[in-house]
């Protein structure tokens, strides 16, 4: 009876204005991943970072990693390196733990402020974005550092040769890491302020690099 009083009150234009569905713009039921199992979720995630990767390894265009950001690949990276670094000395003074450490404040404050910079010169990124970028480009690095931690563990890091094999392999991981970043980053910053707004990822990847060419 009340309802029926209520409609009875209103006119007809205010019941259109009251009346319809909840709906929210650009939104899609089909996108709805609350109730897929996790292994579903881990896999899209997965093959998310390993598709990052591969523009890393083959840079071509950046726009997956700039629209489509995640800090998962950097993690994984920062994590790889900071293992591979870490010191072995078998006395207190050094267990590797400050090591380990250092490798992720360099990787995460270094990107930062690279950033920072990149912002301060009117850059169009966001900071997670380039942080993205950042970390994803450390790919060949670590993959240096692989190869270069597997030629020490099989006795191959002995003499001049093996050092200059080292330094090499390691060179030609800054300049694809170097190169992946420009390549990613290019169109995002100053015309006029690209050199100084490069300068800071060449010293971030320089970094990275010396650290792993010298690791123990």
């Amino acid at each position: 009876w009340y309802q029926r009083r209520v409609r009875a009150s209103l006119p007809s234009a205010d019941l259109d204005g009251i009346s319809g569905n909840i709906f929210v713009p650009g939104s899609d039921n089909n996108d709805n991943t609350l109730d897929e199992p996790v292994s579903t979720t881990l896999m899209r995630d997965l093959r998310a970072v390993g598709s990052k990767f591969y523009h890393v390894l083959i840079p071509r265009d950046g726009s997956l990693l700039l629209q489509d950001w995640d800090l998962w690949g950097p993690l994984l990276l920062c994590t790889l390196l900071a293992i591979l670094l870490q010191g072995h000395g078998g006395d207190s003074d050094n267990d590797g733990g400050p090591q380990f450490a250092q490798v992720f404040v360099i990787i995460w404050v270094g990107a930062a402020v690279v950033t920072i910079n990149s912002k301060l010169l009117d850059g169009k990124l966001s900071f997670f974005q380039s942080i993205c970028v950042l970390g994803y480009c450390v790919l060949p690095l670590a993959v240096a550092a692989v190869v270069v931690k597997i030629t020490a563990l099989v006795g191959l890091k002995k003499g001049l040769v093996a050092i200059i094999v080292d330094f090499i392999i390691v060179a030609l991981a800054f300049v694809w890491s170097m190169f992946a970043a420009v390549c990613f980053l290019k169109h995002t910053n100053n015309p006029g302020k690209k050199i100084i707004s490069t300068y800071p990822v060449g010293l971030f990847y320089f970094v990275i690099a010396w650290l792993v060419v010298s690791q123990p």
